[in-house]
């Protein structure tokens, strides 16, 4: 259901303010809104420029801790939203010398280990490029040249060694000395000047590439340095790295504190919202009608002077949106709010949503096999995990629940059939006639699934009416239409010869005809003349558009059958493996298992979109309004931890 709202109008003296808001922030239950502004009073202006600034700096630092950290550690860490005593929360002030001694050693040890890091990549790089001069014992000073002599020390690729050493063996007033690496051709050559060109000449075609280095070392001993050097920058960077991952301990209380700014800015933003004098502030505040009483209490107990006030909101005034359902529907308020947030002044889409959502998810698979996987994992995820990841794991138990139901209608365990009894037609082969026609049987079950959420779509439509204060509306575009549907239901169910009930053939006809009648002359009933009439062919209109979203259904038998028949394949082979005897049992238990997982998980990705799309445009689209925001109230922004609340805070989660 969704929560009527109630607006609180508070004032108080300026210096109370942080009060106020500390004690609205227990409650929960309070979402501070933009107050009207007036020529007396201008807005209150607090800075939240330099706490926005002062979090991000927090959450850098919490980063480069949680990225440092140990593998194990990681696992075994702090969760987010471990629960956190509301006096912890507060006392969390007390970190702040402690958070700015981390945010200053978390960027030290991370430019060290940068630089460290660094210079190991451009030392590597060293060792790399000096490799092949090691298998020489000529020291680098000695590569220059003399006064008549020229002096050349480096490296030739191996294919043009052989060209070059027979053109250096015919040159005059030249010797060399050649050692092989795997790298190339070290060459160490002397030539006399005279000499001089044509040798610079030999070397330049075959691609010598002169040594760089220099410095009365070999190229053994510059590699020995090079390398002591590299270990020491490792070194240096491991231990920046382990100083780092130490802070791992500093943890809890950094992601405590890091909600207690998070706090503190919300409530600075909150007070952008106010009206402010010289000496009072302003504010308003959307509360709960069940949280009013709590929030009361809560300002009651501040013993200061202040004045405050409840009201309901004007007619034309945006409201947020607080829902508020029963453990296993509320799973499904993520689904609705993927499509659009329902607005505070209509009905709560989300118990029949639910229903409608696991009876087409539980169509789609259909299996026992898959129900009862479905409904071990998706509660494991719902109990061990929170927010949207929480509640997908329900809306995936409770399709369980209903995939193990079809299942034992279908007679299905994971594509096999084992009872001694089947409810439904086979998906596979069986056939029925509508209207002369042969269909697939389970075709024909989808449609009138179809027709029956869109009867149920219509109902809601004039349910949502009645509470707009719109009786008439909800007769007219809703009521009619739901018989309309549920005419067009029976007459499909009596033109199936398989289903025995031509009688109903007739009931359904006049049912649906004279709906559709009534449908056609009252669409124009806010009209003028000529209105009237476009609007009754409208209707008309509005029927072709009816029958495709009722043919979109088909996609429920489409998704059903293609689950289907993977997994009796995979099964069939399966057991054939195991029953083989021989090694071909091992890859038949594999088989079983792997695959079936890869067709739960297929299966499930199709059917949990297949299945939103058709609330979202069939079923929506009949009465749904939406367009609403969540109610946030002051303190709900905490990413890291879940505040223990007393018994008389109630208001914990807004959906």
């Amino acid at each position: 259901m969704i929560v009527a709202m109630r607006k609180l109008h508070l004032a108080s003296l300026s210096y109370d303010r942080d009060k106020v808001l500390n004690a609205l922030e227990r409650t929960r239950a309070a979402e501070i809104k933009e107050h009207a502004e007036t020529e007396v009073s201008p807005l209150c202006t607090p800075g939240g420029e330099e706490l926005s600034s002062y979090l991000a700096s927090l959450e850098a630092a919490l980063g480069i801790i949680l990225s440092h950290a140990p593998a194990e550690k990681q696992a075994e860490g702090l969760q987010d939203g471990f629960d956190v005593a509301y006096s912890e929360f507060v006392a969390a002030k007390d970190f702040r010398p402690r958070a700015e001694e981390l945010i200053r050693e978390t960027a030290r040890l991370t430019e060290e280990k940068t630089a460290a890091d660094g210079e190991v990549a451009r030392l590597t790089r060293e060792i790399s490029a000096v490799q092949p001069y090691t298998v020489s014992a000529v020291r680098f000073s000695q590569c220059r040249d003399t006064k008549n002599t020229a002096v050349r020390f480096g490296i030739v690729p191996v294919p043009a060694w052989d060209g070059l050493q027979k053109q250096l063996d015919s040159m005059p007033l030249t010797a060399y000395e050649a050692t092989m690496s795997a790298d190339g051709v070290l060459l160490f050559a002397v030539c006399h000047k005279s000499g001089l060109q044509e040798f610079e000449s030999l070397l330049s075609g075959a691609s010598f590439s002169s040594c760089p280095y220099t410095g009365d070392r070999t190229g053994a001993e510059l590699l020995a340095s090079l390398e002591g050097e590299c270990a020491a920058q490792a070194e240096r960077g491991r231990a920046a790295g382990e100083a780092l991952a130490a802070l791992f301990s500093e943890l809890r209380p950094l992601k405590i504190y890091c909600d207690y700014v998070g706090f503190e800015l919300e409530k600075a933003e909150a007070s952008a919202k106010m009206q402010a004098t010289a000496h009072a502030v302003f504010m308003e505040a959307f509360v709960p009608a069940d949280g009013e009483e709590g929030v009361k209490k809560a300002l009651d107990a501040l013993d200061i002077p202040l004045f405050y006030e409840f009201s309901d909101p004007a007619e034309d005034e945006f409201v947020p949106t607080l829902t508020r359902n029963n453990k296993l529907v509320s799973n499904f308020e993520t689904v609705t709010n993927m499509y659009s947030v329902p607005n505070a002044r209509e009905l709560d889409p989300n118990a029949v949503m639910s229903f409608f959502y696991s009876l087409f998810l539980g169509f789609i698979m259909a299996d026992m096999g898959y129900g009862l996987m479905m409904m071990l994992g998706g509660f494991f995820i719902w109990k061990k995990k929170k927010g949207d990841m929480a509640s997908l794991g329900g809306v995936f138990g409770i399709g369980g629940a209903f995939a193990f139901l079809w299942g034992i209608l279908f007679n299905s365990l994971f594509g096999e059939r084992v009872l001694p009894f089947t409810v439904m037609p086979d998906a596979q082969t069986a056939m029925y006639t509508l209207a002369g026609i042969q269909l697939p049987a389970v075709l024909i079950i989808a449609l009138l699934l179809g027709i029956f959420q869109l009867c149920a779509g219509y109902l809601c439509k004039f349910a949502q009416c009645v509470h707009h204060k719109r009786p008439w509306d909800g007769v007219f575009e809703g009521l009619v239409w739901a018989v309309f549907s549920l005419g067009a239901f029976l007459a499909v169910v009596g033109l199936t010869e398989e289903f025995s009930a031509p009688a109903l053939t007739a009931v359904g006809g006049v049912t649906a005809g004279v709906s559709l009648l009534v449908a056609v002359f009252t669409a124009g009933r806010h009209e003028r003349v000529l209105g009237k009439i476009t609007k009754g062919f409208g209707s008309l209109y509005g029927l072709i558009n009816y029958f495709t979203d009722v043919l979109s259904y088909i996609r429920l038998y489409g998704l059903m059958l293609t689950g289907a028949v993977i997994a009796q394949v995979i099964s069939d082979y399966s057991l054939q493996f195991l029953a083989s005897g021989s090694v071909l049992i091992v890859l038949g238990a594999v088989l079983m298992v792997v695959g079936h997982v890869f067709n739960l998980a297929i299966s499930l990705l199709g059917a949990y979109i297949h299945t939103a799309r058709l609330q979202y445009v069939e079923f929506f689209g009949r009465f749904y309004e939406g367009e609403g925001r969540l109610f946030e109230p002051l303190g709900s922004h905490a990413k890291y931890i879940s505040l223990e609340r007393s018994a008389e805070t109630p208001h914990e989660r807004a959906a």
